[in-house]
């Protein structure tokens, strides 16, 4: 239903609108703005709380983007419900506080496509998938992974495996990491992906 149609992408869940930063970045509010504007796809970052819970944080610090201090894997997930999130520029803080994956998910559902970039170990892929599915919405996502070599594909294959279908993965290349063109007709013709980062 999509070919030939190119599709609005929001990155950190749509924080800045025309140039300026209104939101904070990988927040709820974010999102109910790029849905109010007519972003298609919604692009949000997943990493761990210190007792396993998927949340919605794009750095491996709190630093820049909450008004607590330290790395995200050293604070519970009850803890990281006290850090307000910021935002970026004017360093305004928000009542909004760090977010669960289940919780951006459920603000997303039957509303607008839902791009998860993995910002934790490939094999993290499939629960994140797990919790898609569970609300029924499988469909509804798309995950991201970094490739750049041999290694990194059969990683993410398997890992997309024990994931089952249902649901669309966009592999992410980057520059930095890959210098040769064939490496990105291999991880065409591997996972035959709508989209490629």
């Amino acid at each position: 239903q999509w070919r030939d149609h190119v599709m609005i992408a929001a990155h950190r869940a749509g924080s800045m609108q025309a140039g300026k930063t209104l939101y904070a970045e990988n927040s709820l509010a974010a999102v109910e703005g790029s849905i109010a504007t007519g972003a298609e796809i919604v692009e949000v970052d997943i990493r761990r709380s210190k007792d396993g819970e998927f949340i919605v944080m794009h750095d491996s610090w709190l630093d820049r983007t909450t008004n607590c201090k330290g790395e995200v894997v050293e604070y519970t997930l009850a803890e990281l419900k006290k850090c307000r999130l910021v935002i970026e520029g004017t360093g305004a803080v928000t009542n909004e506080t760090v977010s669960t994956l289940r919780e951006m998910l459920l603000t997303t559902r039957d509303r607008i496509l839902i791009n998860l970039d993995n910002k934790l170990e490939v094999t993290d892929l499939p629960g994140m998938v797990a919790e898609a599915r569970d609300l029924g919405m499988a469909d509804q996502v798309i995950v991201k992974e970094n490739l750049w070599n041999r290694q990194r594909i059969d990683a993410a294959s398997a890992a997309l495996a024990k994931a089952g279908g249902g649901f669309q993965f966009m592999p992410i290349l980057a520059d930095d990491a890959v210098h040769d063109a064939a490496f990105a007709d291999e991880v065409d013709k591997v996972f035959a992906p709508r989209a490629i980062e």
